[in-house]
């Protein structure tokens, strides 16, 4: 069953959203080192400090300009590598995963994905899982160390363009753990009534979601209101075909939630309504697999 998740990467006020959305019984929030020009950490840990039980993911991968500098003093890039603003180089995801626990405030981090590594080796499959690899190492020796309970990587395009699959992520993560037991736990990934593919792929039990379910990983599903242009494009005659009574963006927002395989939908929510009318949309009793279907038939139609 999905359940709302502040999603913190187009979020204006991150840390009045983090209190509302713990307020309102949320469990996880979601952000990274390169979110709202490197600050969202920090602006998130008073939050978090509040609410010890409350959840939290960040990434290693994306880092801004400032931060660069920071990893090349440190030692976790070199000069040649900072100005890429992307890298998934062993040194620095420890670099940064500790640097992540220091600003949140968590000796210990709940999940840490990383960020589009699609992005370190574009056309190269072998050599992005060769460096995926080489990272979850470096994860696992964070979870053997008590710095982090789990870890997993956040895609835009990686798993539709297939430069992994969720069936190789497993397979890195354990080769990663040399035999033993991998703490590879989690996936992100667009899904929406734009980024549709997922959806009717998970109606026909193939692709990323309903892998990673028989895996027993969450997916977390991004964008699902495609950076709040969605509930522009849908009208309220497909509203009302989605669940008669909601808004546009409540009927995409429960669109998702009801995917199969999806286990949190992030909403960056930004204000008090937004949040209330994300959180009255996952209230409601799921769609059927035979709903979205018809759904998906509808916006695929010419």
């Amino acid at each position: 069953m999905a359940q709302l998740a502040l999603g913190t990467y187009r979020c204006r006020t991150i840390p009045e959203a983090a209190v509302r959305a713990a307020a309102s019984g949320a469990q996880l929030i979601d952000t990274a080192p390169n979110y709202a020009t490197g600050r969202a950490q920090t602006l998130l840990a008073p939050a978090l400090a509040a609410h010890p039980s409350l959840r939290v993911s960040t990434k290693a991968g994306y880092f801004t300009a400032a931060t660069g500098v920071e990893a090349v003093n440190a030692g976790a890039l070199t000069e040649d590598q900072a100005p890429a603003g992307h890298s998934l180089a062993p040194d620095y995801v420890r670099w940064q995963t500790g640097r992540n626990r220091a600003q949140l405030g968590r000796d210990r981090l709940d999940l840490v994905l990383l960020h589009n590594p699609e992005r370190a080796h574009p056309g190269d499959r072998p050599a992005l899982h060769c460096a995926i690899r080489a990272a979850f190492v470096v994860l696992e020796e964070a979870v053997a160390a008590g710095h982090v309970a789990g870890y997993g990587i956040a895609t835009w395009a990686g798993l539709d363009e297939e430069a992994f699959t969720v069936g190789e992520l497993l397979a890195l993560a354990a080769e990663a753990a040399s035999g033993q037991s991998h703490h590879l736990v989690a996936v992100q990934m667009p899904v929406s009534l734009v980024v549709m593919t997922p959806i009717t792929q998970a109606l026909h039990g193939r692709g990323p979601l309903p892998a990673a379910a028989d895996a027993g990983l969450r997916v977390m599903a991004s964008a699902p209101l495609h950076g709040g242009e969605l509930p522009g494009m849908v009208g309220q005659e497909l509203a009302d075909l989605i669940r008669p009574g909601l808004t546009p963006a409540q009927a995409c927002v429960l669109a998702v939630a009801s995917c199969p395989g999806v286990t949190d939908v992030l909403i960056a929510a930004s204000s008090a309504p937004h949040w209330r009318e994300a959180a009255d949309a996952v209230a409601q009793p799921f769609l059927t697999a035979a709903q979205l279907r018809e759904i998906t038939g509808v916006l695929a139609s010419p």
